[in-house]
């Protein structure tokens, strides 16, 4: 009887010991809601005050860019001292990064706030963003090198880069960097060189096809890299070089003698003594 008595007691107290471990206890997540927990279902938590610091910057910093590069835009149309080259090729990289501006770095921006840097506007808004992306930050680097060049040329070949010479140099190189920059932002979408959107992760970005990759380094920034070195290198070397020349045909004043009175064969009258002293005429001495 105490056996069986024992057995049936048993399941009871399993199921009040299990009835005591599932049931949670106060201030323990078991058991809590989104409600309780203060979220509401479908909601995100609101951002934090570092994130609100560091989208404010990034506003401004967007607003600055633009309206500093518009400002050197306004200023080179509307100044005719201005309307010559290199000024066209100023103009032509604020013309790159007005654009960055407006149509870069605001979608570049709302894709950082969303949840998990996701792309959520779609395919083609964001071949366009990559297209626009490379397009203007490739042809804003290349403008650096084209004023480059464009000094070097003038400090070189002064005589031979004539006025008419550089208008139609610094016209050549517009087009060319432009057209660099066109044809590797195009390239993917155009020749089908790897793929810029991912809808299944909702991610948008350059395309990462190795060769693809190796191209457009090597176009957009090791190449303009190179030039813009090796040219300011070229700059120095031809500077130097004429301000040494410069120093070696300027001879050195020999250094002034004492004069003394006895030396001058007209004798002590006709020099004043102050000149005579320190070896400086005097000024009523006219030849």
């Amino acid at each position: 009887m105490e056996a069986r008595s024992l057995s049936t007691a048993t399941p009871g107290a399993t199921l009040l010991e299990d009835r005591d471990t599932c049931s949670p206890t106060p201030g323990s997540g078991v058991g809590s809601t989104p409600e309780s927990a203060g979220f509401l279902p479908g909601r995100e938590p609101p951002y934090s005050v570092f994130t609100v610091l560091v989208v404010t910057l990034l506003v401004l910093l967007i607003a600055a860019t633009f309206l500093w590069n518009l400002l050197v835009l306004v200023t080179i149309l509307r100044v005719r001292a201005f309307h010559r080259v290199p000024h066209n090729l100023v103009a032509s990289t604020a013309v790159s990064d007005v654009l960055v501006a407006a149509l870069v770095m605001p979608l570049s921006l709302m894709k950082e706030l969303s949840a998990g840097r996701r792309w959520q506007l779609g395919r083609s808004l964001c071949h366009v963003w990559i297209c626009f992306d490379v397009l203007c930050c490739t042809a804003s680097i290349w403008n650096v090198a084209a004023i480059a060049l464009d000094r070097y040329w003038t400090i070189t070949r002064h005589l031979q880069y004539t006025l008419p010479t550089r208008r139609r140099a610094s016209g050549l190189m517009i087009a060319l960097t432009w057209a660099l920059s066109a044809l590797i932002a195009l390239a993917p979408p155009l020749f089908g060189w790897g793929e810029v959107y991912d809808p299944g992760l909702q991610r948008c970005q350059v395309s990462q096809e190795p060769s693809y990759t190796v191209f457009s380094t090597c176009g957009a920034f090791y190449l303009p890299l190179g030039v813009v070195l090796f040219v300011y290198w070229k700059i120095y070397k031809a500077a130097k070089f004429r301000f040494g020349r410069r120093r070696r045909a300027v001879l050195p004043l020999p250094a002034t003698a004492e004069v003394r009175k006895g030396l001058w064969p007209w004798g002590p009258g006709i020099l004043g003594e102050e000149g005579v002293g320190e070896g400086r005429v005097d000024r009523s001495l006219h030849i």
